[in-house]
């Protein structure tokens, strides 16, 4: 048995080799802003020629990718493990990064976006879960949400790097430098994981419980949690008995509303406006009377709000419950976009308009990426019954993608079609998810993740689901003394 130290080193470890994957989703999710300018360029001065109508097509394919990628590797993951499903992915993540790096074509260029895309989505599913299943419950919010930390870093550093080498470098091609470097995460994620022991609860799933055994030795730090964690394991294996298809979810009617949950937090985290800030602030503020160079080093500015307000929200989930923390955050995005909506109405033409919408826009995305985006994939690491995590998570992340590309697509439109009142169209989506998570989401904080399965069979069986009054969890939670190393 290891000493509580190195106990944490190792988990520290894994949580750092399995966020390479967030890293890389970061980075190839940001990295297309700076290099569509030079892609523009005709082919004889070193771009791909790209129109409206191929750049869109460039830009979407890695989202659409991930809508299914996430979908297909959430049930890999359950039929093949976590870790080498990842391991997989690494494969893909070097294709598609030299492929699109090296694209003699726009029709190759999306191909290889769309395998890039497969990668982000399958990442974007299985880096959660498996860190959700290796952690201790005590710790599982805060070392889970290291992924969203990974993503934002990822985009800011592409934003970083976009800046520097376009400022630095005067060939024209210097786009493709730009993609390669997606290809060091990559990397980086697959010989690590060469490194890292799979899931314990994966493995006795699979009726390998002397190696789920082993694997708890290595990452805790005491007999007495390994004894509580195995029972809580072969309890719920005995429930669960095998793995269930994406057909099967729908059968049973707890299971069905866990779904329809899933996929109800992936619209309201999308709904946000997220990524509508993140990929059209340059346009937003243009339309202000901003300056193009000024409106894309307040992208910048974007990517170094995200990463701040990610470490805050990591320290916050540490310490507040989930839905208080999720409820404040859709608070807070609700007022940020009325805050914007009546700037660009009652403000324009005035010399302060820019300064004061772009400090709205950074206040929605520090509400966002503190008190929601982190929140999101936690809940998706651990809501969902394990004889289905896979396949349930796939589902809800799939959507979650697909309500990406909806938003993207539909923002510059709206924008263009009703300029201001965009946001408060916003807003009111925002209320509505207020209320959606105030209704249906119950709190998950503090307890495993065997007892959590049980607490949501409960909690959304058709005889209590109807008439439940809000559960205090503590009958329910483990020891936390026992968990927390």
């Amino acid at each position: 048995m290891r000493t509580r130290s190195e106990a944490n080193r190792l988990i520290t470890t894994i949580v750092v080799v399995v966020t390479m994957g967030a890293l890389a989703f970061g980075y190839d999710t940001g990295v297309i802003a700076g290099a569509l300018p030079f892609m523009q360029l005709p082919i004889a001065q070193g771009g791909l020629g790209l129109t409206p109508l191929t750049e869109g097509l460039v830009t979407s394919a890695l989202v659409l990718g991930a809508a299914f990628g996430s979908l297909v590797c959430g049930m890999m993951a359950d039929r093949f493990g976590r870790r080498d499903s990842l391991m997989a992915l690494s494969v893909l993540f070097v294709i598609g990064a030299i492929g699109t790096a090296q694209a003699p074509s726009v029709a190759v260029m999306i191909a290889m976006r769309a395998v890039l895309g497969f990668a982000v989505g399958g990442a974007s599913a299985l880096v959660p879960m498996f860190i959700s299943e290796m952690a201790p419950a005590g710790r599982r919010g805060r070392l889970v949400s290291q992924n969203e930390m990974m993503i934002v870093t990822g985009q800011l550093v592409a934003y970083t790097l976009n800046a520097g080498l376009a400022h630095f470098s005067e060939s024209p091609s210097i786009w493709r430098t730009m993609l390669m470097i997606a290809a060091v995460p990559a990397v980086l994620l697959g010989v690590g994981l060469f490194f890292v022991p799979r899931s314990p609860r994966w493995l006795a799933s699979q009726g390998r419980t002397d190696e789920a055994r082993h694997v708890l030795e290595l990452i805790r730090s005491t007999d007495q949690q390994v004894r509580h964690e195995m029972r809580a394991i072969y309890t719920a294996v005995d429930d669960d008995e095998e793995q269930i298809g994406w057909h099967q979810a729908f059968r049973e009617v707890w299971v069905r509303r866990l779904l329809m949950l899933g996929i109800g937090l992936g619209f309201a985290t999308q709904f946000t406006g997220v990524n509508a800030f993140m990929y059209f602030t340059p346009i937003i503020l243009r339309q202000t009377g901003l300056g193009t160079e000024a409106a894309l080093i307040a992208t910048i500015g974007d990517g170094l709000v995200a990463v701040g307000a990610t470490f805050a929200g990591i320290w916050m989930i540490g310490r507040f419950p989930r839905r208080v923390t999720l409820l404040g955050g859709l608070g807070g995005v609700v007022l940020a976009h009325l805050g914007l909506g009546a700037t660009l109405l009652l403000l324009k033409g005035s010399v302060v308009e820019s300064y004061v919408a772009l400090g709205f826009i950074l206040l929605a995305l520090l509400f966002i990426q503190m008190m929601v985006s982190p929140l999101y994939w936690l809940l998706m690491s651990e809501l969902f019954p394990m004889r289905a995590r896979g396949v349930l998570t796939g589902l809800s992340v799939s959507s979650q993608w697909i309500f990406n590309a909806t938003v993207a697509f539909l923002f510059p439109i709206f924008l263009h079609a009703i300029g201001p009142g965009t946001f408060f169209v916003f807003a009111t989506i925002n209320v509505l998810s207020f209320c959606f998570v105030a209704r249906f989401l119950p709190e998950t904080k503090g307890f495993s993740l065997e007892k959590l399965e049980a607490h949501l069979r409960e909690h959304f069986s058709p005889d209590t689901a109807a008439s439940e009054e809000p559960v205090d969890p503590a009958p329910l939670r483990i020891d936390r003394q026992a968990d927390v190393t």
